[in-house]
């Protein structure tokens, strides 16, 4: 959605609050499982600066890291994105709010995706003690134990490995 801040950038002192509902089904090749409208707060300055505030919850269905079942995770989101006037900000200003904005329009959805990239989780597990997947044949180890040999030997012992296989074969 775009939002004209003509009127902020001209008026000092202006507040105003404002709802815009996100449209978006995934982001990020998430599903996104549940969402709300985001309330702005736009207020503007006698420094000629706009400020948008807003703060959201959406629920997205995330892989786990280790055994890649979804768990819906609530992200927190915090907005909080100050915009100079176009015609009066210096070309490095500019060019870094050219991204949300189109001369007085501010982008909304650019401006949440922005925010809600960098709030996502780094991990997410399914569960603290979640065993994974099977490194030969991709079971889900949570459901029990697959049979297969998963010994994996400490590659620095290699060396004393060769020793032992080179002894064997002469007794």
């Amino acid at each position: 959605m775009l939002i004209n801040l003509t009127e902020y950038f001209k008026v000092h002192n202006k507040v105003a609050d404002l709802s815009v509902s996100y449209e978006n089904e995934e982001f990020e090749g998430y599903k996104i499982v549940t969402k709300e409208d985001i309330n702005f707060t736009i207020s503007s300055s006698d420094d000629g600066k706009v400020n948008v505030r807003g703060s959201f919850e959406p629920v997205l269905a995330i892989p786990c890291a280790r055994c890649l079942k979804e768990v819906e995770t609530v992200v927190k989101v915090d907005i909080d994105a100050d915009f100079i006037e176009p015609d009066n900000c210096s070309e490095e200003d500019l060019m870094e709010q050219e991204e949300f904005m189109d001369g007085y329009e501010l982008d909304t959805t650019k401006l949440i995706n922005n925010e809600l990239i960098m709030s996502l989780p780094m991990k997410i597990l399914c569960k603290e003690d979640c065993k994974g997947l099977c490194l030969k044949c991709g079971y889900n180890l949570n459901d029990g134990d697959c049979g297969c040999d998963r010994f994996v030997p400490d590659p620095r012992m290699a060396a004393i490995q060769d020793i032992f296989n080179a002894y064997n074969k002469e007794v």
